[in-house]
């Protein structure tokens, strides 16, 4: 019965409504396609032998097949220490993330919190005014949080959108739940913990995958207010790499990469594209094992009712 409406539904379509979702499947092909494309590319070249790519003509499939770029990223201990940064942090900053923009989020639903609307007034003003650059750098100095692992971890810790996220689909759960949880006893944390967390899969799922995606990603704060290349994640690595050209010789001129150099089996291209793929892949996974919870929780606040 349903695919017999379906198909009624699909023929009763006027000439204008056809047009209109051709056009948007086309220019939804041609988005994707200038996305996939370029990271065909990217592994193609990554899985290319160097000299054999300097000569061109490598597009979305290797012409010399080779594991040596992908060697050559793990036996670099720059790299790896990298890594490691990058791994704990987004590891930390999500746990601590969620779980300090949930209790915060927590706090706001309660109507009878003294301040409530100033506190959410202060939070939401944050949104649309910064104080910048200049003056950021000055607090981090002031906080002893320049040039420290811990840079990366405590300004990242609440997030005014992240907030705002939470407190919505919490006030989306029934306070009748709440209220009985109370009458047995629970004090707030219980019910937090093991009532409104549990409940809040979906938004805690978008909020950790966002964090994540942010931490893995940002190079900003390495390059910037970091001045100890041991505590580079590895996403500031390879910026370096992609715009100097000058580390990228003093990295692959390591005594391990002598022998691939002489032979020109990896050269500074090769190893980039190398890097960018182990440093995309592994956030890449992440999506499918929280997708069922993604697409719920970004509807948050689209639909009332």
């Amino acid at each position: 019965m349903k695919k017999g409406v379906t198909n009624n539904k699909i023929q009763q379509r006027t000439p204008l409504e056809k047009f209109f979702h051709v056009l948007n499947v086309i220019i939804l092909l041609g988005i994707s396609l200038t996305i996939i494309l370029p990271f065909l590319n990217i592994i193609a070249l990554s899985f290319n032998g160097g000299r054999d790519a300097a000569s061109g003509g490598v597009y979305f499939w290797p012409r010399a097949f080779t594991w040596n770029n992908y060697k050559e990223v793990f036996t670099d201990n720059r790299i790896l220490n990298g890594y490691k940064i990058t791994i704990s942090r987004t590891i930390i900053g999500v746990i601590l993330g969620v779980l300090c923009n949930s209790m915060a989020a927590f706090a706001l639903k309660k109507k009878d919190l003294p301040g409530r609307t100033a506190f959410t007034f202060i939070i939401f003003f944050t949104m649309l005014f910064g104080g910048g650059v200049v003056p950021y750098y000055m607090l981090l100095k002031a906080l002893n949080l320049r040039n420290s692992y811990w840079v990366y971890i405590i300004p990242n810790l609440y997030s005014a959108w992240n907030i705002i996220m939470i407190r919505t689909f919490f006030e989306s759960i029934s306070i009748s739940l709440e209220e009985s949880a109370k009458l047995d006893g629970c004090s707030d944390f219980r019910v937090f913990f093991q009532i409104i967390m549990p409940l809040s899969k979906p938004v805690i799922a978008v909020i950790a995958l966002f964090t994540g995606v942010a931490h893995w990603n940002d190079w900003f704060t390495g390059a910037f207010y970091v001045n100890n290349k041991d505590l580079y994640p590895v996403q500031t690595i390879l910026q370096e790499m992609l715009t100097n050209q000058q580390k990228l010789k003093n990295i692959i001129s390591n005594s391990h990469y002598s022998a691939n150099l002489a032979k020109n089996l990896v050269t500074g291209d090769s190893l980039k594209m190398a890097t960018v793929m182990v440093s995309t892949v592994p956030i890449m996974c992440v999506y499918p094992f929280i997708q069922k919870y993604f697409t719920k929780g970004v509807m948050i606040g689209a639909v009332k009712g």
